[in-house]
């Protein structure tokens, strides 16, 4: 079982930067692939990112590419998403997932969410 908490978000201008952070409790979260989704009002959950356990591998949504980092400290339980050059299409709820790494861009490939933290990017 693994429980995740999201944090870091908030209302930014266009062009800024945020980092998202998801603490994880568990002694099994370095075994797990970590990903980060997002919701718009009215839009279905998207891929944003996601990193493989051992972190050789990331992946990225084409939408974020060059402007978001993935990344995780497994000592720490925690991964983040460094988000740079926001956009007002950005704004969303954003969501960390944990899950076993058979798929990484796909909603069914997690098997544990967090709550969610609001992104706010204002023109």
């Amino acid at each position: 079982q693994v429980q995740l908490v999201e944090s870091g978000g908030g209302l930014v201008q266009a062009g800024g930067s945020l980092r998202l952070s998801c603490a994880a409790s568990g002694r099994t979260f370095s075994s797990y692939a970590m990903g980060w989704f997002r919701q718009a009002p009215g839009k279905e959950r998207e891929f944003v990112a996601a990193i493989s356990w051992s972190s050789v591998n990331t992946y990225y949504a084409d939408s974020v590419k060059g402007r978001f980092t993935i990344s995780r400290d497994n000592a720490k339980n925690t991964v983040y998403l460094q988000m740079n050059s926001l956009k007002p299409e950005d704004t969303a709820v954003y969501y960390c997932a944990a899950g076993t790494g058979r798929t990484y861009r796909e909603i069914s490939g997690y098997d544990y969410w967090g709550q969610g933290t609001q992104v706010t990017v204002s023109s």
